[in-house]
């Protein structure tokens, strides 16, 4: 070893003690008479080894090793005894308490140098392969944590090429439907005016035709009273009326599908946000209605006034289709087992509310179904994670709705929910 490396003796005995710094010359050397005062050195050195003299006044060795090895900041220093006794007993205890050798007195030189130079070169190799280890660990820790950027990034692009290929075949598709609807229904509409005015002008022709002619002849009275013309005149302006508000239906759900699927990738749209909630809310209404096993889920909207705000319309619509559609499964799981009658009783709820806050509004949809609990709740938003069965649920809805709210439209996405109580789902997006 190199004469940088710095040795404590321990001993009572001041001549075994110069003794041993004269053997020793080449190395850095520090001389502790007593136990205490060993131990008070080590508050401020640390030594790369310690000789240690087993039979001192007060403090005798093994316990002043005790100490050095149950303090954190010194037990890896090696330890060597030091003593005339040369029983076995004292040796393996030594060496259970963590001494590494034994040196008996009267010392030999040659045997101090040797075992000296060993343990010390043992200790710069302890010390080296510590260095190389922690290096090691923090070359995996940064390897590691790479590694869990570039996998976050990778899912992050999967979400969204994900979520790009959903809507724009949400969109191709709604296109193509909206196009099927409007032709037929644009003549519909266009013709069923026409058809009004047109029933109108025969019904006053008649009443025309009646007025002057009151007396006709039995068979057109006889066909008249077969066809019932009274009810017949009647019923006949009220089912163009129906046909109206149908076709007037079908358009909204055509405009309604519209607002929901807009391609809206690169730039922002001014939006309502109620008219993406009331889109969406149409959408599902066959999910929505009485069924075998339950009646109506009630859908309580509470809208404040709002101004509208920028965003991408078709991203948050599947936002909403999202969230909706899982309050619609929570009410439908929490329904299971349970008497159509106690349902009725508690009836299924699902409250959609909108607010006006400083700097932002908040959307929250609220649900009267199973719940979650706080494990489930840590996890929903990672990519693939799912409470549902294999083939029901992809995992992928609410990570996409959280990358959608929190990275593209720079909001918040947050969850309230308690087994049995229910769940809320609040958005806050800034104005």
């Amino acid at each position: 070893m190199t004469a940088q490396s710095l040795i404590l003796i321990v001993d009572d005995n001041a001549t075994n003690a110069q003794v041993l710094v004269e053997v020793l010359a080449r190395y850095n050397t520090l001389v502790a008479k007593s136990g205490e005062e060993a131990l008070s050195q080590l508050e401020t050195v640390s030594p790369d080894l310690i000789l240690l003299d087993v039979v001192m006044p007060g403090m005798d060795g093994f316990e002043i090793c005790d100490r050095i090895q149950s303090n954190p900041k010194t037990q890896d220093i090696p330890i060597i005894f030091m003593s005339a006794l040369s029983n076995v007993e004292d040796i393996a205890k030594g060496l259970y308490l963590g001494a590494v050798d034994y040196i008996t007195k009267p010392f030999q030189q040659t045997e101090v140098i040797a075992r000296v130079q060993i343990h010390l070169k043992l200790r710069q190799q302890t010390r080296q392969l510590k260095n190389l280890n922690d290096q090691l660990e923090q070359q995996v820790a940064e390897r590691t944590e790479q590694l869990s950027r570039s996998l976050n990034d990778l899912q992050a692009i999967q979400l969204q090429l994900i979520h790009q290929e959903k809507m724009s075949t949400l969109g191709q598709l709604v296109s193509g439907i909206g196009h099927e609807i409007n032709n037929p229904l644009n003549s519909i509409s266009g013709n069923l005016a026409h058809a009004d005015q047109y029933v109108q002008d025969l019904i006053s022709h008649l009443h025309l035709y009646h007025r002057y002619y009151p007396d006709p002849v039995a068979e057109i009275v006889q066909d008249a009273e077969e066809i019932d013309l009274p009810f017949l005149t009647q019923d006949l302006t009220q089912l163009l009326a129906t046909m109206k508000v149908a076709t007037d239906r079908i358009a909204h759900i055509s405009r309604s599908l519209r607002t929901f699927s807009r391609s809206d990738h690169e730039n922002t749209i001014e939006l309502h946000i109620q008219d993406g909630l009331d889109s969406t809310l149409l959408l599902l209404q066959h999910r929505i209605k009485p069924n075998s096993h339950r009646p109506a889920i009630q859908i309580i909207r509470d809208y404040a006034h709002l101004p509208p705000i920028s965003c991408y319309p078709g991203q948050l619509n599947q936002v909403f289709m999202n969230l909706l559609a899982n309050a619609i499964d929570a009410i439908d799981e929490s329904n299971r087992g349970k008497p159509y009658a106690e349902i009725v009783t508690n009836p299924n709820q699902i409250h959609v509310v909108t607010e006006l806050k400083s700097a932002a509004i908040a959307i929250r949809i609220r649900d009267n179904g199973i719940g979650m609990t706080e494990a489930v709740q840590q996890e929903m938003f990672k990519p693939s994670f799912t409470t549902k069965p294999v083939g029901k649920g992809t995992g992928l809805g609410l990570a996409i709705a959280y990358q959608i709210i929190v990275e593209r439209h720079r909001g918040s996405l947050t969850c309230n929910s308690a087994p049995g109580q229910g769940t809320e789902f609040m958005i806050e997006l800034p104005l």
